[in-house]
């Protein structure tokens, strides 16, 4: 059993010996009979990018209902480096991340079917990237072609013919659904584990069929706690790049300064201004104009 002190005051016993988020809830749930009084309004963060979004919504409705579409990256979880709603609002954002790396673009999503994902673009006016054409057609196996390879010959005809629909395609197999109230539960590195002892003590040595599929599915939702982990990485790495690029931006800006202390502090026998009644006013009001003139050059630059 594992034990966290965060975990501490809480009840239950079954949930912190294996991965059970009911258990959880049910043991340590509070009716709430109240109304909604408790309620706060949206902060100020929140309605200046709703503002942002409710723009790009429209204009997105203005293109017929896509904004963009992504056509030469695979949609995953490590695909995009962080993204905003918009960059100029992005110190009101709590959570970094979108779907791609622009607001509203459509994700492409091939692993469910190369013809459907290339359909998506086309329909849109948009050129799907011939490489990824050629993958995953050519070397890998899509989910909805290894569901058509299943079904017999009846099936595809009801299927061809819209008696029945695509969902059959898209659940056939069964799908990984991630469940990330685990994540805020258990974190990262307990989730990998449970799921390395799972991977470890499936089957008894037997390779049956459901025996190899569990195990594949227990190593798909290792790597997919793996991604979330470097996921999780990357947003430190790139908070940890906007706390030295402030530090950096203040470094800059008062390097000058640095260089007047330095050049009044040799104490030069020959430095007139050192006797000059204006000379203590003149370098006050240079350093003033040094950083003023630091700063707007920081900021036309965008370093901020």
């Amino acid at each position: 059993m594992i034990d966290f002190e965060q975990w501490e005051g809480f009840e239950g016993r079954i949930w912190k010996e294996e991965v059970n988020v009911r258990d959880f809830i049910q043991k340590n749930y509070t009716p709430y009979d109240g109304d909604e009084s408790f309620l706060a309004g949206p902060t100020e963060a929140t309605d200046k990018l709703w503002g942002a979004l409710q723009k790009l919504q429209k204009a997105e409705r203005a293109k017929g209902g896509v904004l963009d579409m992504e056509t030469e990256v695979v949609s995953g979880l490590t695909a995009y480096g962080p993204g905003y709603i918009d960059e100029s609002l992005k110190e009101f954002e709590q959570i970094v991340g979108l779907q791609t790396d622009k607001p509203l673009k459509r994700a492409f999503m091939p692993y469910g079917g190369i013809k459907m994902a290339e359909q998506a673009c086309t329909t849109y006016g948009y050129q799907p990237s011939e490489e990824l054409h050629k993958i995953f057609t050519d070397y890998t196996r899509t989910h909805n072609q290894a569901v058509f390879d299943a079904y017999t010959p009846e099936m595809k005809t009801a299927r061809h013919t819209h008696i029945i629909t695509g969902l059959p395609d898209t659940y056939g197999r069964g799908r990984i659904v991630g469940d990330y109230r685990r994540v805020a539960l258990y974190g990262i590195d307990a989730l990998i584990k449970f799921k390395q002892e799972d991977f470890a003590n499936c089957g008894d040595g037997t390779m049956t069929d459901d025996v190899i599929r569990l195990r594949e599915e227990s190593q798909l939702l290792r790597e997919s706690c793996t991604q979330l982990q470097s996921l999780f990485q990357a947003e430190i790495d790139t908070r940890q790049n906007r706390i030295m690029q402030i530090l950096t931006i203040v470094t800059t800006i008062f390097l000058p300064l640095t260089l007047l202390v330095g050049w009044y502090g040799m104490n030069f026998v020959g430095m007139p201004e050192l006797t000059w009644k204006y000379g203590y006013p003149v370098v006050v009001i240079v350093s003033i104009v040094t950083v003023g003139i630091s700063l707007w050059v920081c900021k036309k630059k965008k370093f901020w």
